[in-house]
């Protein structure tokens, strides 16, 4: 029963979402937000330095065919951010701070795990339910801005290999890869977790950007069998040991006369600590001998390297067409997935009455690595289509389908039905 409240939840507030977007068609807020200056809290958090953010973002999620098991899904996410201009609040000149918390809430199971049986995960929201810290550093900016520091409990994939047009669809691996979302210890500093570490941004010119990071080598400690539950509040500040580093070089594309900007990266990460080798064991064996040890070879260090670009193709006012595209390679010895890639499209305004609808689809591809334990190994695809319509400047309906070729990347033995599912997600900005 609650699964169908929550749907039938999700539904009333799509429907009202879609009647009050149009009885106030003609009454703009005063702002982009739906409670506007909050009763003039904003203004005053403004004046000191402050700016508070809120958004409420819930999905419901159906399995149509294939898969593990059918069933539905309610995830819910629950946003909060405060920046703050250190001049302003402190006189701290150059300086800014930023604290975010997150309530995910819904379903305590992983509905791409339990229900799809896949590798890649199909919603960027989902997450075993918890209330925790996500963000908390501060920074340091100079020359201009062209250059800053920052330091604190940090997620990596809201800097380093993310994607424009890639932003626009809902599966997971869109942001944060499938191959360190899968070989990093507890799947590195990406939401819902972050790591204590340090970012450095330099500016060269009008084109080059470097991005570089240090960061905890796994944002749990090193107890990573229940990452979501270790530190489930987000409140550990003790490193492991090990660390996590990524640089990454930008390059800002010309805009000539054709007027169509680009991002163009590449970029690497290595891990300081050992791994586990897919097939051999300690002793040099194969894992599959049941005769030896059953320990694996272990490996120090990991590392990998991806690149990756943003291009539009196509501008008339404020509609737009753009592809992205990003691939990553990794060592097969030591990884479980040693190659993803994603590709796709989004039509911002693909309609001229709708400038602010985006239409996007897109493709992700998952390799499995040579290993001895998972007989039939191969790879996992996916495919997505999503149409995201604003309601109000303030809240979006989202709807989304995917199809997955392979869940779990693995054939003959352990065949897994293709996986068809349906999504509707709306966001509420407060």
């Amino acid at each position: 029963m609650r699964r169908w409240a929550r749907a039938a939840a999700l539904c009333v507030s799509v429907v009202l979402g879609l009647g009050l977007g149009a009885a106030w068609a003609d009454t703009p807020p005063p702002d982009e937000t739906l409670l506007g200056d909050m009763g003039g809290l904003r203004p005053r958090l403004e004046r000191a330095g402050l700016t508070l953010g809120l958004q409420e973002t819930s999905q419901l999620t159906r399995l149509v065919s294939g898969g593990l098991q059918g069933g539905s899904a309610y995830t819910g996410l629950t946003q909060l951010a405060l920046a703050g201009d250190g001049d302003k609040a402190w006189g701290w000149s150059g300086g800014s701070f930023y604290l975010s918390a997150v309530n995910i809430h819904g379903r305590r199971a992983s509905f791409t795990q339990d229900n799809v049986g896949g590798l890649q995960t199909v919603s960027n929201i989902e997450a075993r339910p918890a209330t925790r810290l996500w963000e908390l550093w501060g920074q340091q900016s100079w020359a201009d801005g062209k250059a800053d520091l920052r330091v604190g409990k940090l997620a990596a994939d809201q800097e380093f290999m993310t994607s424009e047009y890639a932003s626009s669809l809902l599966n997971a691996m869109f942001g944060w890869a499938a191959l360190p979302s899968t070989d990093l210890p507890a799947g590195g500093p990406a939401y819902p977790l972050a790591s204590l570490g340090a970012r450095l941004r330099v500016q060269t010119g009008d084109r080059v950007t470097l991005l570089a990071g240090v960061f905890d080598g796994s944002p749990v400690g090193r107890d990573e069998e229940q990452p979501a539950w270790i530190d489930r509040h987000g409140m550990r500040f003790v490193p492991v040991g090990q660390a996590l580093l990524i640089a990454e070089l930008q390059y800002q594309r010309p805009t000539d006369a054709d007027g169509l900007p680009g991002t163009y990266k590449i970029g690497a990460w290595a891990h300081t600590g050992r791994f586990d080798d897919q097939r051999l064991d300690g002793a040099g064996g194969s894992l599959a001998d049941l005769t030896g040890n059953g320990a694996a070879l272990q490996h120090r260090g990991n590392h990998s390297l991806y690149a990756m670009a943003d291009q539009m193709l196509w501008r008339q006012g404020a509609r737009s067409l753009g592809v992205f595209a990003r691939a990553m390679a990794a060592p097969r010895d030591r990884n479980r997935v040693d190659f993803s890639a994603n590709a796709g499209v989004a039509f911002n305004g693909p309609f001229e009455q709708r400038a602010a609808d985006v239409l996007a689809l897109g493709v992700g591809w998952a390799h499995l690595s040579r290993c001895a334990c998972e007989p039939g190994r191969g790879s996992e695809t996916f495919v997505e289509a999503s149409y995201r319509y604003p309601i109000k400047p303030w809240w979006q309906v989202q709807a989304d389908l995917q199809y997955v070729i392979r869940p779990g990347g693995l054939g003959a033995t352990r065949r897994v039905p293709n996986a068809l599912m349906f999504g509707l997600r709306t966001s509420i900005v407060f």
